[in-house]
């Protein structure tokens, strides 16, 4: 999985699945720029990058701010002089509040939208040129298993990550007559802030989660949903993109693939 020297870009790579990707691309030798709102998480995970021997730059960006994404797209180039990967993986679940609400309602539809379909069209747009001009570019967004087959957790979140299924596809056509790569990764059940936020939601069950703690409802899941009855982990998504994002996957473009220990087969 050689991406040395490769100038990457993750979005939301401050935390979570975003900070698993960009180790990944730093400890396979490419030099990474974590883009997202919090700027101190950003830059504890650039130390990390840095820890690989690799160069780490931190930018903030709003994928909801087309003002945001043009500035930091052009910073990129200007400093680096290319972006040879973009990883969209900017995503919310929900509005806050979400866990205490019996419905999604209008704030959650607005900006799970706005983040998970608007945000990555906007950064892909914005990226695209860059990559059409040198007739090369990798291409990874983040999907889920709930956009897959819907989940109980949430109508918006699983509605926009059907959206980037299908945007993977329709960009893959559009932009493999410039040799550029486009895939989805639908990762499954991993313990990160945005599944905690879910098992939190799920303690208010009192007849099915009675006493348990959020660990301990995400194990009982694992348990029920996962065939290798084993949690993924950032590591493993990581793992995925970054053969996603080298040249190993030249003829591997249009696709989604899970990360879900056999949760859901395709």
């Amino acid at each position: 999985m050689d991406v040395t020297d490769k100038i990457a870009l993750v979005t939301g790579g401050s935390r979570g699945i975003g900070r698993g990707i960009a180790l990944a691309l730093a400890g396979n030798g490419a030099d990474v720029v974590i883009a997202d709102i919090d700027d101190e998480a950003s830059r504890s995970v650039a130390k990390e990058v840095e820890g690989h021997g690799r160069k780490a730059i931190v930018h903030h960006l709003d994928v909801t701010d087309q003002e945001s994404v043009d500035g930091v797209v052009a910073k990129i180039v200007d400093e680096l002089g290319r972006i040879d990967v973009l990883v969209n993986n900017a995503g919310v679940i929900a509005a806050p509040g979400w866990e205490t609400k019996e419905r999604p309602d209008e704030a959650d539809w607005e900006l799970v939208h706005a983040v998970n379909v608007r945000g990555l069209a906007r950064v892909t747009e914005a990226v695209t040129p860059h990559m059409k001009e040198r007739r090369y570019g990798k291409i990874v967004n983040l999907s889920s298993i709930a956009g897959r087959l819907g989940s109980m957790t949430s109508v918006p979140y699983s509605a926009s990550k059907a959206g980037v299924i299908n945007m993977t596809q329709t960009y893959a056509l559009e932009l493999a007559a410039f040799s550029i790569n486009v895939n989805a990764i639908c990762p499954g059940h991993l313990w990160t802030p945005m599944w905690e936020r879910i098992s939190t939601r799920w303690t208010h069950d009192p007849e099915k989660f009675e006493g348990l703690t959020p660990r301990e409802i995400f194990e009982r899941t694992l348990k029920e949903r996962v065939p290798l009855n084993r949690e993924q982990t950032p590591e493993d998504v990581g793992n995925l993109a970054c053969f996603l994002a080298s040249d190993l996957a030249r003829n591997i473009t249009g696709q989604a693939i899970n990360v879900s220990g056999g949760s859901h087969l395709n």
